[in-house]
């Protein structure tokens, strides 16, 4: 009996018959000899059917095979060093599932709409498995490295009474008799639970009503989101930078073969190693102004802001203490000088603009209650988080980092539509 296996195991099966499930990819034939790409979701193995090896109903089953039809295939796993996965199967026995007809999605150039109204087929091609392959390392380093580190899972609400920052880009639902909305963030709940845990960090998805249409927005899109106790702005940023270098680390040593199908210049991800370069809001707008950008201080950067800044740096650059008046009431003022607070946004180089942005968070609750009034904020709404003010207030720091953003640097992808399964974009809805 052959052994069942998956393509990604087939090393460990070398000169063994072994049996797949697995779809065509494609195939060509050199008449005596047909060469049939094969995929299971966990990689790709070219399978050779030889005529005059093979029983006349085996053959004829191999010529039948059409792009993405399913079948069970068996076979000898033999070493080949042409092959990119090193392996090649010598085909012994063709089970047919399905004979696909008329796959819409044929090896010519598609239109991007025409692809995205099919994108529960396109996550098919190559390219897309790459990426979703590269999302889900990500995800894995992500909980690896807030896990090792001490850091306890907390899923904040997607329903909430109330905006986190106070915008208004939000959508809007029913609960029974209330009014509530889709969370833009879960910081304010993952404060709360750092108040009980010490460390704790969220991974869920948020949502932003925003009529944006650009290659860097989504309006559903997954957030991980970090809070920590007795935690000043200094440690944060090195927490932050330390984060992203392992998570590039380990996509660089777990997925080379989805970088390479992507074509992405890794010696530029080679160098994403902490510690990052800093620079001040101050200093960014005198390098801007310098640039011949017209943004006076106290204006809040656009993508063309970012890039140039980036454009310095072959790492991840922070932007530190931004003006108070354009970052959240939650942020916690410069001691030494109020009109500035605690922050830092990480710009991605190439680009991609920001990824994290990050703060220690206010602390005091007079300051807190003055902030509520200067952003017009309801207390009854709030007197939940107000109360980790009264009962216990400690220093405390956390960040967000957005996952597709992350996935579209590290892939170098165009736009982030691709760096999720079904994404949610202005227009679409479907499927």
């Amino acid at each position: 009996m052959a052994t069942t296996c998956v393509i990604r195991e087939v090393s460990r099966h070398v000169g063994e018959e072994v049996r797949i499930g697995c779809w065509l990819h494609n195939k060509r034939s050199s008449g005596k000899i047909q060469f049939l790409q094969l995929r299971d979701g966990s990689g790709y193995i070219q399978g050779v059917a030889v005529r005059s090896d093979l029983p006349e109903e085996v053959w004829e089953a191999a010529k039948s095979l059409t792009q993405e039809s399913s079948l069970y295939v068996t076979g000898t796993i033999r070493a080949e060093e042409r092959s990119k996965s090193g392996y090649e199967m010598t085909v012994t026995g063709i089970e047919i599932i399905q004979i696909t007809e008329d796959y819409p999605i044929t090896p010519k150039e598609h239109g991007v709409d025409f692809l995205m109204d099919h994108r529960h087929l396109w996550i098919r091609a190559p390219k897309q498995r790459a990426i979703l392959t590269v999302r889900a390392e990500i995800i894995r380093a992500v909980q690896q490295f807030f896990d090792e580190r001490g850091f306890a899972l907390v899923d904040p609400p997607i329903l909430t009474p109330s905006s986190c920052e106070g915008t208004t880009n939000l959508f809007h639902t029913k609960y029974f008799e209330e009014d509530a909305f889709l969370t833009q963030s879960g910081q304010l709940y993952m404060e709360a639970a750092a108040m009980a845990l010490g460390k704790v960090y969220s991974f869920g998805p948020t949502f932003r009503a925003e009529k944006s249409k650009t290659r860097r927005h989504l309006i559903e899109f997954w957030m991980i989101e970090p809070e920590m106790a007795f935690v000043d702005h200094e440690e944060n940023l090195r927490v932050q930078e330390q984060f992203v270098s392992y998570v590039v680390q380990t996509v660089l040593k777990n997925c080379r073969a989805e970088l390479e199908t992507l074509g992405r210049d890794v010696s530029k991800l080679e160098k994403v190693v902490a510690p990052f370069p800093r620079i001040t809001y101050d200093d960014a707008i005198k390098f801007l102004q310098e640039q011949g950008f017209d943004i006076p201080w106290g204006e809040d950067f656009g993508a063309p802001h970012e890039t140039a800044i980036a454009e310095k740096y072959e790492t991840p650059v922070f932007i530190t203490h931004y003006p108070t008046t354009i970052k959240a009431f939650y942020m916690k003022p410069d001691p030494n000088r109020p009109d500035v607070v605690l922050c830092a946004d990480m710009i991605a180089p190439e680009g991609y603009g920001e990824i994290i942005g990050g703060s220690q968070r206010i602390d005091d609750p007079a300051l807190m209650e003055e902030r509520f009034r200067e952003h017009e904020l309801s207390t009854e709404a709030y007197q939940w988080y107000m109360d980790l003010r009264k009962y216990g207030t400690v220093p405390h720091s956390g960040f967000g980092l957005g996952l597709e953003r992350t996935v579209a640097w590290i892939c170098g992808l165009d736009h982030v539509r691709e760096t999720i399964a079904f994404p949610r974009t202005l227009y679409r809805l479907y499927p």
